[in-house]
């Protein structure tokens, strides 16, 4: 039986034909994701909420009225394993930074003003960060933008590494100290997952955390990743997460970060 992402992840589905659904994997991760996002409040409220609505374009070519308002990228990078199925690579960033330093996250980053898409941000940042070559990656889709704490609009990007080996990370230690890879079912699973309150600018925020362990080192997984990997996982899996996800809070007046990135 072929692998996960080797039946949702096909050609036809990287091309994004513009066909009726009908019962192949592929159009089943397009109608997936399309329903996600119409079924989605639209608001520029919540994180893990939508930050922008998406239109019925194709969802790898993100329109650029959409990419207009994006201020950053993400990348949900996954592999298959056979033992585990898909998993995604994460990094955990250097502890010199003046900015969530040692957390984990996302390859990803701002856009620049030569970035055609989120896409290409994504991609670049990954390159930038840790070595990760634009041509092992294809690009499957993206998600609906989210809102971090800080106010910024960060798209994230799913794409698949079809053989893993060719991947040799080489890390920007400016920016990263580490990188790992987790299994992303994980992510709607409650076995490892705690929440807390957590105050925001005067406003008590639940924030969900994952705790992981892999080769000796534990990793906690939490904000705005932890939500952007459980809405990913929602969707290659085609399942609700087993936990009852959290209510969205509000930080509408939040400020938009003039530098660094931000983990929730």
């Amino acid at each position: 039986m072929r692998s996960l992402l080797t039946r949702l992840f096909t050609s036809t589905h990287i091309v994004m034909a513009s066909s009726s659904f009908s019962s192949s994997p592929s159009r089943r991760l397009v109608h997936l994701t399309r329903h996600l996002v119409s079924s989605s409040s639209g608001e520029l409220s919540s994180v893990g909420a939508p930050a922008a609505a998406a239109s019925d374009a194709d969802p790898v070519k993100s329109p650029r009225s959409t990419a207009s308002r994006v201020h950053a990228a993400v990348l949900v990078c996954l592999f298959e394993d056979p033992s585990s199925g898909p998993r995604v690579l994460l990094t955990k960033r250097a502890s010199s930074l003046s900015s969530h330093s040692g957390e984990v996250s996302l390859p990803g980053g701002k856009v620049d003003d030569g970035d055609a898409d989120p896409k290409a941000t994504a991609l670049r940042e990954a390159k930038e960060e840790i070595g990760l070559d634009p041509a092992l990656v294809s690009v499957v889709t993206v998600l609906e933008p989210f809102l971090s704490k800080n106010g910024l609009t960060v798209v994230p990007v799913i794409g698949m590494v079809p053989d893993k080996a060719l991947y040799k990370p080489v890390l920007n230690k400016a920016e990263v100290e580490d990188i790992f890879d987790a299994p992303l079912e994980m992510f709607l699973k409650d076995d490892h997952r705690r929440t807390r309150q957590m105050n925001w600018m005067g406003i008590d925020i639940p924030v969900q955390f994952f705790d992981y362990e892999a080769d000796g080192k534990k990793f906690v997984i939490w904000g705005l990743t932890a939500h952007i990997l459980t809405r990913a996982a929602a969707v290659i899996f085609g399942r609700k997460p087993s936990f009852v996800e959290l209510p969205r809070p509000k930080y509408a007046g939040a400020p938009v970060a003039g530098t660094g990135k931000s983990n929730l």
